[in-house]
């Protein structure tokens, strides 16, 4: 796995958005993450693992705190990481919850942990996963480690490594637990510890069954009266025989009663098929004396049957004839009608005329002469509508006209008034023009007077500020003197009390770490008030705090200065109260100007109006004046139109009113006439045509079995009623032949037997008689077999259970031999669980992976071995560590190393555990490796060993990040990311800053 990519926004000590490029430090291969204490250096490695896991151990659990407490409410908070794992490159985006404000209304709303995972695929960014619970299971699939894996082989945080070194057994375990999976051992162990206590129960309780069996069995012998007598002190094993003997009685016994049953059974079914035959024959009597009687029923309703198919024959014959009968009767209604329709108009026509109907021929000439004059008075009527309209045209131009001479005279009076307002304009423009002119340079001066003002005002401002700033670096500057000497003296001190520390540590018998010998006749004193590493690193601290203060108030000092001669300079050496009275002057000027300015451009405005408006007059006047002269000329063509349709309209006219009411009245004679020449055409049609069909009726009916029509009329039916007689002459045929052959076959069957019906109630007693001995019978044989089957049942499980005692106590034995050792117990005398026993298997890889580092960063001296030796009080054992020390020959505790050794003694163990939890996750490669902390405590010699063994790390292209303030790192790693607390509180990160002292 590498690291390619980290975003911070609104997280930790940052507000801002901050951005690590991890690929940056590719071809160094270490870098240093350096900062102040409290800068946040720690919070990089933060946000890497809540990209990554969503959450930081350090905070506990608590997201919320994750976001930085200098962010605004509104402002976001996210964490962007960039990686590649399994040859593909992947973004995962978090947000942690937090409260913002509601985007409606007033008032904060919760916003919820939102989680991102994308791919990188051709360039382009896919999403894979957009929830935080899809996101985890992908990212479990990607890397491959556990949170809890991550932060010991690829994130080793501050001081957190080495706690698995000096850890007790008992969390030794738990942590190895947690990076190795382990609890499956565990549960195999509660399995066993089950197994051990069922076998337990089994045992107790197998005695108890037999004896619970055989009791049962005994009292179901003694109910069923099946016992047997047995001698002397009863036994398992004789109460056993005598319960055999007993199953044996009740196999008799069954045999017996099945015997009985079977004869029972064989008596019943005689008397059942005595009884069937009797019921049968007494059926059949029954049967037909039913028979008699319907055939009798049917035999007397012949007689209606044979007048219905006379009925029905002679409706089939008339109805060959209702076509004709039918259309003859049809042919007089039209004629009826027809002659009807001639009579309603000769009534419409004398309603109209006053008089009667002319004859036909007559009615024939005057629709024709009537046609004719009515198209010649409809293009009169045309030009009857047309003079209406063509009037009202001639009227409406008149009042046109006189309003056209009225406008004329109107445009006259205003185009002589336009000469004269045009003079009085060009005479009041000249004198504004002339007051106008200067507005430009009055403004131009104004503007220079008023930005020179303003750089006087922010003289006096900063004038003020840079007395401040020189004073704040004055201030500074003493501070950093008192800092430099704290720092002086407490080296000083510190270097005058090193041989009291060393005589504090030096015992009878063991060499000196100086001169090597054994006795120690003369110790320096320890110094009554010693300076620690600790002080002296927080006063260094206090020293390059107080440094840094003094630079930035010194550069501020400067910038101050600056900026006042810049403004004294734009200011022209002129002060604030001279350069108001100038700026107020100006503005008098301006607006003066401006005035007259503002009147020139009123008085040009209407000046080429007034030009605009008379042009307009004089063609408003040439167009109206033409409009007139068109429209007297279409008055004259309209008026001489007129006149000759009235003489045309006069002409057509003749009586009536109107050419349109002569028109009508001719059209209302000839419609009346045409109806009644149609009426008089149809009645000689439909008697035609009544005469023609009655003579077709007439010669059918002739050549049938009927007299006449009426005749005929009144034989035919209906289909519905044909169709019905039809099926009750069928169903009585059939009806009939059916009862017939039913009797005749029945009085066969019964030929020799009694006309009385056979009694069958004796042969019903018979049969229930044997029924109810078979049923008894089988009562007894199924009660007998089932007292039979659960007594053999009772002992075979009795002999079974006691056969089986042997073998659950040997079982027993196994069973609780293994779990008494898997779970540490007696016979185990090392008192090692299995899951202890897999983890120091483990633990003796990890210890073989970190001496090939401990060796070569001690030089040799110290050496991690594992130890199961018995822990104390009863505690787990097996996963003891002790540091074989080469220049005494003997093992001792972790405890006992200095600060420096057991730094380099854990950084190897967190190294090697690193390389055996990557392989047991499937081989994961590291290519991105960081270690928080824990340098200051090495001396010059211990530090470059530390740091040659951190450099063979780089080899294979992997990258080590190192989080230290210790300022020899600072000189021997070039490449660095520095983390930088602002004056106002938010840290940003800078990653071409390179530190040095």
């Amino acid at each position: 796995m590498r690291l390619h990519r980290l975003e911070l926004t609104g997280f930790g000590p940052f507000r801002e958005r901050q951005v690590v490029d991890f690929d940056a430090f590719a071809d160094d291969g270490i870098f240093l993450i350096a900062g102040r204490t409290g800068a946040g250096k720690s919070s990089v490695l933060d946000g890497v693992t809540f990209g990554l896991y969503g959450g930081v151990p350090r905070y506990d659990g608590s997201e919320r705190r994750l976001r930085s407490d200098h962010c605004a409410p509104e402002d976001p908070t996210s964490v962007s990481v960039e990686f590649s794992a399994t040859g593909r490159r992947w973004r995962v985006t978090r947000s942690p919850e937090y409260e913002r404000p509601k985007q409606r209304g007033t008032g904060m709303t919760t916003e919820p942990h939102r989680a991102q995972l994308d791919e990188l695929v051709d360039g382009d960014w896919i999403g894979r996963a957009a929830r935080p619970v899809d996101v985890a299971r992908e990212l479990d699939e990607i890397l491959g480690l556990s949170q809890q894996q991550f932060l010991q082989v690829i994130l080793l945080a501050q001081n957190r490594f080495a706690e698995f070194l000096l850890a007790k057994n008992d969390d030794r375990q738990k942590l190895l637990r947690r990076l190795f999976g382990t609890r499956t051992y565990e549960g195999y162990q509660a399995a066993l510890e089950q197994r051990r206590k069922d076998a337990e129960r089994d045992l107790a309780s197998a005695g108890d069954g037999v004896a619970l069996l055989l009791g049962e069995a005994e009292r179901l012998l003694a109910a069923e009266g099946l016992e047997g007598a047995v001698e002397g002190e009863p036994s398992i094993a004789s109460r056993l025989d005598s319960a055999d003997l007993g199953v044996k009685r009740a196999q008799y016994r069954v045999e017996t009663l099945q015997r009985e049953r079977d004869e029972a059974d064989a008596s019943h079914r005689a008397a059942e098929a005595s009884h069937a035959a009797a019921r049968t024959l007494r059926e059949k009597h029954d049967q037909r004396t039913r028979s008699r009687a319907a055939l009798a029923a049917v035999e007397d309703a012949e007689p209606g049957i044979a007048a219905d198919r006379v009925t029905l024959a002679r409706a089939i014959a008339a109805e060959a004839l209702r076509t004709p009968i039918e259309s003859a009767a049809d042919a007089l209604a039209a004629q009826n009608r027809a002659e009807d329709g001639v009579l309603r108009a000769a009534d419409a026509w004398r309603a109209h005329t006053g008089g009667d109907a002319p004859v036909r021929a007559e009615l024939e000439s005057l629709v024709e002469r009537l046609t004719g004059d009515v198209a010649v008075w409809a293009a009169a009527e045309t030009r009857e509508r047309d003079l209406a309209r063509t009037v009202d045209e001639l009227a409406a131009g008149a009042a046109q006209e006189a309003e056209f001479d009225e406008l004329l005279a109107g445009l006259d009076v205003v185009r002589d008034a336009f000469p004269a307002r045009l003079a009085e304009l060009e005479i009041e423009l000249a004198a504004a023009q002339g007051a106008a002119g200067g507005a430009d340079a009055a403004i131009a001066h104004r503007d220079e007077i008023a930005h020179r003002l303003a750089a006087a005002r922010d003289a006096e401002r900063l004038r003020v500020a840079a007395r401040d700033a020189d004073a704040a670096y004055l201030a500074a500057g003493a501070e950093h003197d008192a800092a430099r000497r704290l720092v002086t003296d407490l080296l000083r001190r510190r270097i005058a009390g090193h041989a009291g520390e060393l005589a504090a540590g030096l015992v009878d018998g063991d060499p000196c770490v100086v001169c090597g010998s054994t006795t120690h006749p003369s110790p320096a004193p320890s110094s009554d008030d010693p300076v620690s590493d600790d002080q002296v690193a927080e006063a260094e601290a206090l020293r390059d705090a107080a440094a840094a203060v003094e630079s930035a108030a010194n550069a501020r000092a400067t910038a101050s200065r600056e900026e006042l001669t810049a403004a004294a300079a734009r200011a022209g050496g002129e002060q604030v109260a001279a350069l108001t009275t100038a700026l107020a002057s100006a503005e008098a000027a301006v607006a003066t100007a401006t005035e007259a300015a503002a009147l020139r451009d009123r008085l040009t405005t209407r000046r080429d109006a007034l030009v605009v408006a008379e042009a307009d007059a004089r063609a408003e006047r040439e167009a109206l004046a033409a409009r007139l002269a068109a429209l007297r000329e279409r008055l004259a063509g309209l008026a001489a139109r007129a006149e000759s349709a009235r003489i045309a309209v006069d002409d057509a006219r003749g009586g009536f009113d109107t050419v349109a009411a002569r028109i009508a009245e001719a059209t209302g004679r000839r419609r009346l006439a045409a109806a009644l020449i149609d009426a008089l055409s149809a009645a000689e049609t439909a008697g035609d045509a009544a005469r023609r069909v009655e003579r077709d009726r007439d010669a059918r009916v002739a050549a049938s079995d009927f007299a006449d029509a009426a005749e005929a009329t009144a034989a035919l039916l209906g289909p519905a009623e044909r169709a019905s007689l039809d099926g009750a002459i069928r169903e009585h045929e059939v009806t009939l032949r059916t009862e017939r052959d039913r009797l005749r076959d029945l009085e066969l069957d019964l030929a020799g037997e009694p006309e009385e019906p056979v009694d069958v109630a004796g042969a019903a007693a018979a049969l229930a008689t044997a029924r109810q001995r078979w049923i008894d019978a089988v009562d007894r044989a199924a009660q007998a077999m089932q007292a039979a089957q659960r007594l053999a049942d009772l002992v075979s499980r009795a002999a079974g259970a006691h056969a089986a005692i042997g073998g659950l106590v040997d079982d027993h034995a196994v069973i609780e031999r293994l779990a008494n050792t898997v779970a540490g117990r007696a016979p185990n005398t090392h008192r090692m669980t299995l899951e202890s026993f897999v983890l120091a298997a483990e633990l003796e890889e990890i210890v073989e992976s970190a001496n090939l580092r401990l060796s070569d960063m001690s030089a040799g001296r110290y050496r991690l071995q594992h130890s199961d030796a018995l822990a104390a009080r009863g505690a787990s054992s097996g996963l003891g560590l002790e540091i074989m020390d080469a220049h005494t020959g003997m093992a001792r505790p972790p405890q006992s190393l200095s600060g420096g050794e057991t730094f380099l003694a854990s950084l190897a163990l967190a190294l090697g555990l690193a390389e055996v939890v990557t392989a047991r996750a499937g081989g994961v490669r590291l290519d991105t490796l960081f270690i928080d902390e824990g340098f200051g405590s090495l001396d010059d010699d211990t530090l470059e060993l530390a740091m040659r063994t951190l450099d063979e790390l780089r080899q294979g292209g992997r990258t080590v990040g190192l989080i230290s303030h210790v300022a020899a790192m600072k000189e021997q790693i070039p490449a660095q990311l520095s983390v930088q607390a602002t004056p106002h509180g938010p840290s940003v990160i800078r990653q071409d800053a390179v530190t040095t002292v």
